[in-house]
């Protein structure tokens, strides 16, 4: 990896608004907050995959557990929808997890399209055990912050995010307004 060139000087924004962060014609992917971005969840990833091993789950496959465990999701759709994933994807997932006897599918009796999930008593006593090695994973790349920093970093995060399903919003025809709220 090369070292971090100087920064160009971004350029002038209109009255009242601050200057963008980036321009096109000196665009450096060291100085990207995505590409940055992409490496600090390839990082974490990897540590999950490390440290869900032991769980007998991929790095992915704690995630719809923990949802069910936790009430968010009690459906495969639901699953699929709060994971960010399809629902073929996450179908193919909760296969995986059935098979090693971690969770129930079960055909709703009121609507035939929807298919309820829960968790087996060893689907249970597994996702007890996934907060405590998030939080050790988590712990490990935030060493060395302390607390303001920790603080910040969450809320610039969460800004970041927001900021973007604005943009995403307004690009599909809607207002920002309603989606920075």
């Amino acid at each position: 990896m090369k070292p971090l060139s100087p920064p160009s000087p971004p350029p002038a924004a209109p009255s009242g608004e601050a200057a963008p962060f980036y321009d096109g014609a000196s665009y450096d992917v060291q100085r990207s907050v995505g590409y940055w971005t992409k490496l600090a969840y390839g990082s974490l990833q990897r540590s999950l995959d490390a440290r869900m091993q032991p769980l007998d789950l991929t790095g992915l496959q704690w995630g719809p557990l923990l949802l069910i465990s936790r009430g968010c999701a009690d459906t495969v759709a639901a699953c699929a929808r709060e994971s960010g994933i399809d629902a073929g994807a996450m179908t193919r997932m909760l296969d995986r997890l059935e098979a090693k006897d971690l969770l129930l599918r079960e055909r709703s009796t009121l609507d035939r399209r929807v298919v309820n999930v829960t968790l087996t008593e060893r689907g249970q006593a597994i996702a007890a055990q996934i907060p405590f090695t998030l939080a050790e994973v988590l712990n490990q790349h935030l060493h060395g912050f302390s607390e303001a920093e920790f603080k910040q970093f969450l809320d610039l995060l969460q800004r970041f995010v927001r900021n973007g399903e604005a943009a995403a919003q307004v690009a599909a025809g809607g207002d920002a307004e309603s989606a920075a709220s």
